[in-house]
């Protein structure tokens, strides 16, 4: 849940699901990923979660060379939490995924809790011709995809990471995600406070039903209690109605063009601070506030922005 009134914003800036075609304000090279993630944080995102993407085609790029070419300058010009990603792409095997986190040991790694039908199919058919050759095969890809996070991925991404003092955001899409979490927990193989990215409106996944949203709380603060932090993601056109019902809640949100490329019904989001200038406004019109990036840190147990690798 948030502490004491502060919502912590999470911008994911790129990731890996739009393609180029959707949006021409898809951040694809260093220098943009870069000022979008700049531009998220000073519009009041604590947390950075960063993919990379090849400059010359914006295909996802998952390799440290990659993500080199942008963590140290975003690094430098802001106190923000970077998040590097290890869901990658679903097309990805997870010791690709994992490269990232492992090398540049970041305060904060996302890690998906299961495996899951992983549909991005159905948005080829909204695009007549598509600017790379790419999409639309990875698009249509997805309808014969599973996206594999079994108990053996999970735990090779935990051992990989966890003497590295990295914490995660623990990305759950369905509440089998949740009691996936708490196995782990069990085992000790995991820390409180758990900071759970509960997914709503990818298709394979939960659904946007305000229910969905009270189902999944109901449902992690049964099995943690007060041992974790809640936020939330809706993908698309129910971002914001999702982020206010969850910051209603007492929980936190996450925005970004990875999750939907919109600002308002029919409006492309020209950049990333513009969501996160969005949902700052629905917070503080609840009374509440936004954390900065230190007010994030304690809240999650971080480790300092001094103790990673870049």
């Amino acid at each position: 849940m948030a502490t004491n009134g502060k919502v912590i914003i999470t911008c994911a800036v790129t990731g890996a699901i739009h393609t180029p075609t959707m949006t021409p304000y898809l951040p694809i090279t260093p220098d943009e990923i870069t000022a979008a993630a700049l531009g998220a944080a000073e519009a009041g995102a604590s947390i950075l979660h960063l993919h990379a993407r090849n400059p010359e085609n914006g295909k996802p790029d998952q390799s440290p060379e990659g993500f080199a070419k942008f963590l140290s300058r975003i690094k430098q010009n802001t106190n923000a939490v970077l998040n590097i990603t290890t869901g990658g792409s679903p097309f990805m095997k997870v010791e690709e995924r994992v490269l990232p986190a492992a090398q540049f040991k970041p305060e904060v790694a996302s890690l998906n809790m299961g495996s899951m039908n992983f549909g991005l199919f159905h948005l080829a058919d909204k695009y007549k011709t598509f600017k790379f050759d790419w999409e639309k095969p990875q698009l249509e890809a997805s309808r014969d995809l599973v996206f594999r996070n079994s108990f053996k991925d999970i735990e090779y991404v935990l051992e990989t990471c966890y003497d590295n003092g990295t914490r995660f955001e623990f990305e759950c899409y369905d509440t089998s995600h949740l009691y996936n979490l708490a196995h782990f927990a069990d085992r000790g193989l995991v820390k409180a406070p758990f900071f759970v990215q509960s997914v709503f409106g990818l298709l394979g996944g939960t659904g946007t039903h305000p229910e969905d949203v009270q189902h999944m709380k109901r449902t992690a603060d049964r099995l943690f209690g007060s041992d974790y932090r809640w936020s939330v993601l809706g993908a698309g056109s129910s971002q914001l109605r999702i982020a206010a019902q969850a910051a209603a809640l007492g929980g936190n949100v996450r925005v970004g063009i990875e999750d939907s490329i919109w600002a308002g019904k029919g409006k492309l989001a020209e950049t990333n601070a513009e969501q996160v200038t969005l949902v700052r406004k629905i917070i503080e019109g609840m009374g509440l506030s936004v954390a900065t990036p230190d007010e994030a840190r304690e809240i999650l147990s971080l480790k300092g922005g001094s103790e990673v690798n870049f």
